[in-house]
């Protein structure tokens, strides 16, 4: 049976047992693949579905007024890595200041209302106004409404330490994008169309992809990357730079992909790249010929990176 994504409530029919899962789920990280992974094996042997409740937007960017670059993946690129799971539901959840405000039973009642909830899930509750609906306070109201509650913490471990969506980040500034691919289990992901830049690349004869990324999306540290590019269905090495290229006096934050063996036009195309290395952090050069004589070195670095693996 092929994922539901369910938008609304209303699109979970008919009414089943359910065990939920209930969180942000933001970069679906190897913590969350470990816990949603466990709950659909106790839902299978029960004969229950398995669900994911994903909030969206992050209910700190609503709280706190979060803003800038802060998620791993845009919602569309979450939804896609909650169906390679394998859960029988997603309902990407709307959190605005009503969501923040509801109380959670009601919360919980509404949910209730459309699914037989059997048991809930989560690496962290925190439910409703006020984060009343913590474990204990769901596990009483599961006593009335037939479920049971269960709090999973350190389900998945790296290092000795939890996997979480903040050790992502905080790699991510770093720019360690080889510690990402162990805490994600597979390389970090940007995504963006090709837009028209200053074209001096083509002026040293090394061409680059410009990507307007989404702006809420954290990047890498700035830096030149080891890359793979997807690109009309396919892969190509690419050594990327993250920065404001100093050489140029740059002054906004650029994410250009130099595709190795490629040449074709390919503005307005979506690009996929994914992060498996660090050459070096972003650098300021003499001039152009010094600029051009690094990105030669910084190409070859990336072609023995791959030709490593």
């Amino acid at each position: 049976m092929s994922t539901i994504i369910a938008n609304q409530l209303a699109d979970i029919s008919p009414r089943r047992p359910t065990y939920l899962a209930i969180g942000v789920f933001d970069g679906v990280h190897l913590g969350h693949q470990a816990l949603l992974k466990r709950m659909m094996g106790e839902a299978q042997a029960a004969g229950a579905q398995a669900a994911a409740l994903t909030f969206f937007p992050h209910p700190q960017a609503v709280i706190r007024g979060l803003s800038g670059r802060f998620y791993l993946s845009t919602l569309e690129e979450r939804l896609a890595l909650l169906t390679a799971v394998g859960l029988d539901i997603i309902i990407p959840y709307t959190f605005n200041k009503q969501t923040r405000n509801t109380r959670a039973a009601t919360f919980i009642d509404n949910l209730h209302s459309h699914m037989e909830l059997k048991q809930l899930w989560s690496g962290d509750f925190g439910i409703g106004y006020q984060r009343e609906g913590t474990a204990v306070y769901l596990a009483e109201l599961g006593q009335t409404r037939g479920f049971t509650v269960h709090e999973v913490r350190n389900l998945h471990l790296l290092d000795g330490e939890r996997v979480s969506s903040t050790r992502v980040r905080h790699a991510l500034a770093q720019g360690d994008v080889a510690q990402v691919t162990a805490l994600l289990g597979r390389p970090y992901q940007v995504t963006g169309i090709v837009e028209h830049g200053d074209q001096r690349g083509r002026t040293i004869n090394f061409p680059t992809a410009n990507l307007a990324v989404w702006d809420e999306q954290l990047i890498p540290a700035h830096g030149v990357y080891a890359t793979r590019a997807t690109v009309r269905g396919q892969t190509y090495l690419a050594a990327t730079n993250i920065g404001v290229r100093p050489t140029v006096d740059g002054q906004n934050l650029r994410v250009e992909a130099h595709l190795l063996d490629f040449d074709a036009g390919i503005y307005g195309e979506r690009v996929s790249l994914s992060f498996h290395g660090r050459v070096r952090p972003e650098q300021k050069f003499s001039g152009l010929d010094a600029l051009k004589a690094q990105i030669t070195a910084d190409v070859t670095a990336v072609r023995h990176f791959f030709s490593e693996k």
